[in-house]
């Protein structure tokens, strides 16, 4: 019989078997056929079945070698397919630097509070996979999902927080702003970010949550909520050390200024981060472009200017 023929013919009969084949009945079946082929036949039959030369040779051992006690005893339990411990390995174990490789291209697109420990990212699997694959990590989005589950992420819906369009060159400025900040924090140098929080009405007006109190006496408060002439309102102004994790707040009392906000850093300077940097030569400052430390106000970068003169 020629070879085609040959192949053809195993090819027919392992279509035909093989909804009812496990992975062992699989192997030592197609070792029959290599056997009953003569010269040949593992090439024929891996051919054939798409089966691996080392599967066909598994299954010779293991006809030559004779069933099991276990096997050839139909009441006694039947015995593992695979040995223990077989399988893929991770791929965590075979590539040990994919990790530290996605970790690295979260960092700068990771959204969320940094004090919880569930985070969720605005870059799909798919983008992820493929940046991998330029580093050299061949994985599919599937396992990037896995990987995502395993940092404790999660895939979460959008929520309504932007106002107006995005620039086209958004992704690439904050790209941009993160590798300054890994600059600076390489060279030693202190990273702040800064922003005025919300205000708050000094006095007895109320505020949203409850508290717990005697059955029918709630707390009394004013019923419209306009500034105390007297008492003002609190206006917390943000100083976060990026590297050492630690923060500062300043509270103001009547309006949120430029100078407000650079004397906030200068008390910050002074307090607590000339001694955690006492060699700082840089300061690098994040802030948003509105409010007291808008992009467009000349008075906060006068204030800077000023700022950077006193402190050196």
């Amino acid at each position: 019989m020629p070879d085609s023929e040959i192949i053809a013919a195993v090819r027919n009969k392992y279509q035909a078997l093989r909804p009812v084949l496990d992975e062992k009945v699989r192997r030592r079946w197609a070792a029959c056929e290599a056997m009953a082929i003569g010269w040949g036949g593992i090439t024929a039959v891996a051919e054939a079945t798409g089966l691996s030369r080392p599967t066909i040779r598994a299954g010779l051992a293991e006809v030559r070698g004779g069933a099991s006690d276990a096997e050839e005893d139909p009441d006694a339990e039947r015995p593992r397919l695979r040995q223990v411990g077989g399988g893929r390995r991770r791929v965590t174990e075979s590539d040990p630097g994919l990790l530290k490789a996605l970790q690295a291209l979260l960092e700068a697109s990771t959204r969320g509070d940094p004090q919880s420990p569930l985070l969720w990212t605005s870059k799909s699997t798919r983008h992820l996979a493929e940046a991998l694959a330029h580093q050299g990590h061949q994985v599919s989005h599937h396992t990037v999902a896995r990987l995502l589950e395993d940092l404790h992420y999660s895939l979460q819906a959008n929520r309504k927080t932007q106002e107006g369009s995005s620039h086209p060159d958004r992704n690439a400025q904050f790209a941009h702003i993160n590798k300054q900040v890994q600059a600076l924090q390489k060279r030693g140098q202190p990273v702040v970010s800064v922003d005025a929080k919300k205000k708050e009405l000094i006095g007895d007006f109320k505020n949203a949550g409850r508290e717990w109190h005697p059955q029918g006496q709630p707390v009394k408060v004013r019923s419209k909520d306009f500034v105390d002439q007297h008492l003002g309102k609190g206006i917390p102004y943000g100083v976060y050390d990026i590297t050492a994790n630690n923060g500062w707040v300043s509270g103001g009392m009547d309006h949120d200024t430029a100078q407000f906000a650079a004397e906030s850093l200068r008390r910050w300077w002074q307090q607590m981060g000339s001694r955690v940097y006492p060699k700082a030569k840089e300061l690098l400052v994040m802030a948003d472009a509105g409010g007291s430390n808008g992009s467009r106000i000349r008075l906060w970068k006068v204030a800077l200017q000023e700022l950077a003169d006193a402190i050196g």
